[in-house]
């Protein structure tokens, strides 16, 4: 008989975008930390770490058990979460960005970004979050070796690191397009 996480492995193929979307997750306190994936959500619920607070329309089946797509996750137990800054990384970048070309503004999937130096490693630039933007492949490629100046290109915000402000900013903007989050982003 498959488990669970087979069967999540086997569904991924049918609807690769139902695990990969994304879940509110709460404290116990019912406060907003995180945003995961709705796979990361399950395996949270399967351990016993979370339970689900709200559901989506789709469920995740096994021979032995179904499991309905959580959309609101609530941790059992208390978790401190202390003042903490985000690892620069390139999903973060493209968090941060929205999925959306720093030069362009165009919203595109996240296989068909890349990540921008503004500066150029070749002149000095360095891989930081104030220079490191979202960027389409036919931006970056026009863009080449050169400054945004240069390239005759307006960043249209200024890249800064990813903080709580960030994190806060974009869960508000995923719960204005999902109903049953809204109740849980109080701030």
């Amino acid at each position: 008989m498959k488990s669970i996480a087979q069967t999540m492995k086997h569904d991924r193929f049918k609807d690769p975008d139902r695990l990969h979307r994304p879940v509110l997750v709460l404290n116990a306190s019912y406060e907003p930390i995180n945003i995961c994936a709705a796979r990361r959500a399950l395996v949270l619920l399967i351990k016993g770490v979370a339970a689900a607070e709200e559901h989506a329309h789709h469920q995740v089946s096994s021979n032995r058990a179904s499991l309905n797509l959580p959309t609101v996750i609530r941790l059992l137990e208390y978790r401190r979460i202390p003042h903490q800054s985000r690892a620069l990384s390139r999903k973060n970048i493209l968090m941060r960005d929205r999925y959306t070309c720093q030069y362009c503004q165009r919203v595109t999937p996240s296989g068909e970004l890349t990540l921008d130096h503004v500066i150029p490693r070749s002149r000095a630039g360095e891989t930081t979050w104030e220079n490191l933007v979202a960027c389409c492949h036919p931006c970056n490629n026009r863009k080449g070796n050169r400054t945004p100046d240069e390239a005759g290109f307006k960043l249209q915000r200024a890249p800064r690191p990813f903080s709580l402000h960030t994190s806060r900013h974009l869960m508000r903007l995923l719960g204005k397009s999902d109903d049953q989050w809204r109740k849980y982003l109080f701030y």
